[in-house]
């Protein structure tokens, strides 16, 4: 199997791409990048794109599964509207790229709380993102809402960081209808993403539905 990783330098996606090099059922993994990253690998193929001219280079997008875990924050982007244009616009047409290459599987990255008429705008670009990649027509669609990534960051996020310290005593107030708002380890996310998209790529006949999966379903597709 071919797999092409959206953000590929971030807290999820690198580990994502280290996991998929490490197994037998991955033949190559594609990695655009907006810059070298270091990393070498003889499976893993790392092209430089401009993300504003993705059309141009949509012979990338010819693989058999997309795992998408581009994203941002406001802060970082400047603004509401180029977050949006990260979050959304480029994870959309990367998606609409590879189902038009022959991509049959897609695995997005999204978060607990989305919806497309949700009053919180990152939730609500979040939602909207999950409405148009459902209507691409992808025989496999996954969607991952985890609470509060955890992990060390390359960046500082100072209310993630606040909130990271916070979270052991929060996870064990977070039972029954709260448990999806668990924060999780970045690396239990990625392990139940390259375990879901190997498991496609040995049993190609349950390649198909669309699924969404939240705190336990993904700490169960992690082995966890």
């Amino acid at each position: 199997m071919t797999v092409l990783v959206l953000g590929a330098t971030g807290l999820t996606g690198s580990q994502v791409v280290r996991g998929l090099l490490e197994r037998a059922e991955v033949r190559r993994v594609v990695a655009p990048v907006r810059r070298e990253t270091g990393l070498s690998h003889t499976k893993l193929d790392q092209p430089l794109v401009d993300f504003d001219a993705m059309d141009s280079q949509a012979e990338l997008f010819a693989v058999d599964a997309i795992i998408c875990c581009l994203g941002t924050t406001i802060k970082k982007a400047g603004s509401q509207e180029q977050f949006r244009k990260v979050d959304y616009g480029y994870s959309l047409k990367a998606a609409e790229l590879g189902r038009l290459a022959g991509a049959r599987a897609l695995i997005l990255m999204s978060a607990v709380g989305t919806s497309a008429t949700s009053s919180i705008f990152y939730n609500r670009v979040k939602g909207e993102l999950e409405e148009a990649v459902r209507g691409l027509g992808y025989p496999y669609l996954s969607i991952y809402h985890p609470g509060l990534l955890l992990g060390q960051r390359q960046e500082q996020r100072t209310a993630e960081a606040l909130g990271i310290k916070a979270m052991p005593l929060l996870n064990r107030l977070l039972l029954g209808p709260l448990e999806p708002y668990r924060g999780i380890e970045a690396a239990t996310v990625a392990r139940a993403m390259v375990n879901e998209v190997c498991e496609l790529a040995v049993n190609a006949d349950r390649a198909s539905g669309q699924q969404d999966w939240t705190h336990r379903d993904i700490c169960r597709l992690a082995g966890d």
